[in-house]
């Protein structure tokens, strides 16, 4: 693959149509913008990251999650362009590339915009509605292309679904973003017939085309043979992306189970400082005894910040090192992978911690619970009621939709398609209320 070809500000929508610019901000920024100013971006602040959302101490959603991951993605695309134009491409110098920093910004804020609600715990009780609950009655009566899209249903796929859809009402390409920010948020550049036992893939069938026609314009590399699911290299920004979500989302959680008192100041600082070697551990411990922190939060704040500055660094060394096989689509496994043995050994402590003692603590187990619950009911509800629309219930519950979902279509896809885009859409709290109010469990007050 070629830099010059990856890096692209043509956009989805409007290829051949040039607006008049009333400012000096490049498309990349304007598709920052766009993102910072929409809807879907604002709902993420009443999503689940991992923790309930919070009550007396505020730890992370996905609003915050997002723009952290956004600023070290900024971090890092700014670092690996900076030393690729010094060490390897001079010629990429004063060209597009070096706003690599900014594309990989954008796809960090729009990486998680198609989760639904309650975290993974949505995820699964979509896909496993249709895999063992109701909504295997569907199987015969979709395409087979259909069903594998919606049994493995992913919040990545739904992220570009999100982004370039046109839904009812709404222009043609969707949010109109440029080519490289919408492939640098494709982790799993395949349909979902190739998805595996990951479950994992990048786009559904009615976004296809349009993954399709990116990639090939800016020549990603095609690794599946004409009869075979579609299936792409990754775009190498990708990686960049994954690096920064990757670290904020595992030091994150450490940080936030401190503040919630699941891991105790000992055992917090310990997996922190894990990073770093012992002359460096010593000069971090000085640094806190000379600003004379004596809250234990603030030591670990600065701990935490020692930590993400070190691996991103790491994974920006990691990038470089691996530009040729990354461009070449040989490279395996993940940035963090491929780091400094002392860094990737403390990352999988702190990962490993995390399975056993954040990930399973009773109040992530409480939040996922229910919201399974919460979303199995949603899908049976609206499912039942556009598989019968003639009943006077199913109109009162079709009638909530907003008009941007074409619910009401002839195509019995397009309206199954529908219920889950209402439904992933939905923030942890509108989804509580709609499914109290259609259980009779609350009422509006009058």
């Amino acid at each position: 693959m070629e830099w010059t070809k990856l890096i692209s500000n043509k956009r989805l929508g409007q290829e051949h149509h040039h607006t008049e610019r009333h400012d000096d901000r490049t498309e990349f920024k304007r598709d920052y913008d766009r993102l910072i100013f929409s809807a879907p971006f604002r709902r993420l602040q009443n999503k689940t990251q991992v923790f309930p959302l919070p009550g007396s101490v505020f730890v992370h959603n996905r609003l915050t999650h997002s723009l952290e991951v956004a600023s070290v993605g900024m971090s890092l695309g700014n670092d690996v362009a900076q030393r690729l134009i010094a060490e390897n491409r001079p010629e990429l110098k004063d060209t597009l590339f070096e706003q690599i920093g900014q594309i990989v910004s954008t796809a960090c804020l729009a990486h998680d915009l198609g989760n639904p609600p309650f975290g993974h715990s949505g995820e699964k009780a979509i896909q496993t509605f249709f895999t063992e609950g109701e909504g295997l009655q569907l199987k015969p009566l979709v395409s087979d292309a259909f069903w594998d899209d919606i049994t493995h249903f992913e919040g990545n796929a739904n992220a570009f679904r999100l982004l370039t859809h046109q839904f009812k009402g709404r222009r043609t390409g969707g949010f109109v973003m440029t080519y490289s920010t919408l492939a640098s948020i494709v982790k799993y550049p395949y349909a979902s017939s190739a998805a595996g036992k990951k479950g994992k893939f990048g786009f559904f069938q009615s976004e296809q085309d349009f993954y399709q026609r990116i990639a090939d314009e800016m020549g990603i590399i095609r690794l599946s043979h004409t009869e075979e699911p579609l299936r792409y290299a990754r775009h190498p920004l990708v990686y960049l992306v994954e690096a920064a979500d990757d670290i904020c989302y595992e030091v994150m959680d450490i940080e936030d189970a401190h503040k919630l008192k699941i891991l105790s100041y000992e055992e917090t600082e310990r997996l922190l400082l894990n990073f770093f070697d012992e002359a460096t551990q010593a000069k971090i411990r000085q640094r806190i005894d000379d600003e004379a922190l004596q809250d234990t939060n603030e030591k670990i704040v600065y701990l935490r910040a020692c930590v993400i500055g070190k691996l991103e660094n790491e994974c920006a060394n990691a990038f470089v090192e691996n530009e040729e096989n990354i461009l070449n689509g040989t490279f395996t496994g993940c940035l963090i992978d491929h780091i400094h043995p002392t860094q990737k050994e403390a990352y999988r402590r702190c990962a490993e911690l995390s399975k056993v003692r954040i990930y399973r603590s009773r109040p992530v187990l409480d939040v996922e619970l229910s919201g399974y619950k919460i979303m199995e009911t949603l899908m049976k509800q609206m499912t039942e009621a556009v598989m019968h629309p003639e009943r006077y219930y199913s109109q009162q519950l079709i009638s909530r939709v907003s008009s941007q979902y074409d619910i009401q279509a002839d195509n019995l896809e397009t309206r199954i398609m529908a219920v889950i885009d209402y439904i992933a859409g939905m923030t942890d709290v509108y989804a509580l209320d709609v499914y109290q109010k259609i259980n009779g469990i609350s009422l509006p007050i009058v």
